[in-house]
């Protein structure tokens, strides 16, 4: 196992809440802290440009004075950069992020050396999604902390690659921390990413269905009403490739079963990409793991019994008996 130094003994469960467009904002990713989870958020939901300034001042506040009242420690929070040449905010966005010492920054598409070298500037650590080798490797050379890897079934923006192969396939030449994105809604399936040699669970549509979520109603209801086989891999939205609830694509007037191929050379993260239907908005994103979520709850609630969810895991594994039995 390798868990940085910044999370030895600040998470109640290893968990890093994922960052999701629009959805993720200060309640959330304060309610995840303060529950021992990692909490992250896009620096591009904080608009226009001086409201990242806010909430990072507000996040790092509300922490401390959580801190203060109970003297335990809250998990650090993250922000998530989108280092592609769409986003003309990635020089101003970094800037904020050193101003303020942001423990975890989560780099998305390119990882730019200027990224890592500006976290690491001041300590912080920079943690990058990949969904094959090729792009795992070019980060590691780049100096990333730690690899992400977003696994068939996560929500968002996804590869393609079983979990199974993938963080084996990485762990045999890379003993950095890895953190395992794909379909992981219990604390089972969390006990389940280390089993296979991951360090953390990479973890969003659990907690889209859950109060502090930017979520309307419609997009958590889609959710409880989905499984697995309702989620719809395709890059007609964005220009990249990820998984979107099948009722929201039927709503917004398209067939799930023949949408068109994307152009990758109009990638577009937040406007809508290549319809005139928003994503994220309109088209709700999704993982594989919506079959697992029945209840939309506060988060302290939600990851109080996925923590249940995980030592009772572990307990049963431990009580295995019979001719396989360790």
């Amino acid at each position: 196992m390798s868990i940085p130094a910044l999370l030895t003994g600040r998470l109640s469960l290893p968990v890093i809440g994922s960052p999701m467009f629009i959805v993720s904002g200060p309640e959330l990713v304060i309610g995840q802290c303060k529950a021992g989870v990692v909490g992250s958020f896009p620096a591009l939901n904080a608009r226009p440009e001086p409201v990242l300034d806010q909430w990072l001042t507000r996040i790092k506040a509300e922490l401390a004075a959580f801190e203060a009242e109970t003297g335990r420690k809250a998990a650090p929070f993250a922000v998530n950069q989108i280092c592609h040449a769409s986003n003309n905010r990635l020089e101003h966005d970094v800037e904020m992020c050193v101003k303020h010492e942001v423990p975890i920054v989560i780099t998305s598409l390119r990882p730019p050396a200027f990224v890592v070298e500006a976290v690491h500037s001041y300590g912080g650590l920079v943690f990058h999604d990949v969904i094959n080798t090729r792009h795992a490797r070019k980060a590691v050379d780049e100096g990333v902390d730690g690899l992400i890897l977003v696994c068939a079934g996560a929500g968002g923006h996804a590869g393609a690659l079983s979990p199974l192969a993938f963080v084996q396939q990485t762990r045999e030449w890379y003993d950095g921390t890895i953190i395992l994105s794909g379909a992981i809604a219990t604390g089972r399936a969390v006990l389940a990413t280390q089993a296979i040699g991951a360090d953390l669970a990479y973890i969003g549509t659990r907690f889209i269905n859950t109060d502090e979520a930017n979520a309307d109603a419609a997009y958590k209801d889609a959710i409880i009403k989905s499984y697995a086989e309702d989620i719809v891999y395709t890059n007609v939205f964005s220009g990249v490739h990820g998984n979107y609830i099948r009722a929201s694509i039927e709503s917004a007037g398209l067939d799930p079963d023949n949408l068109p191929v994307a152009d990758k050379s109009k990638m577009n993260f937040g406007s809508g990409g290549n319809q005139d239907k928003k994503v994220w908005k309109d088209i709700f994103g999704g993982g594989q793991g919506v079959g697992l979520i029945k209840d939309v709850l506060p988060v302290g609630d939600l990851v109080a019994r996925m923590h249940r969810e995980y030592e009772a895991a572990r307990a049963d594994l431990l009580s295995v008996s019979g001719p396989f039995a360790g």
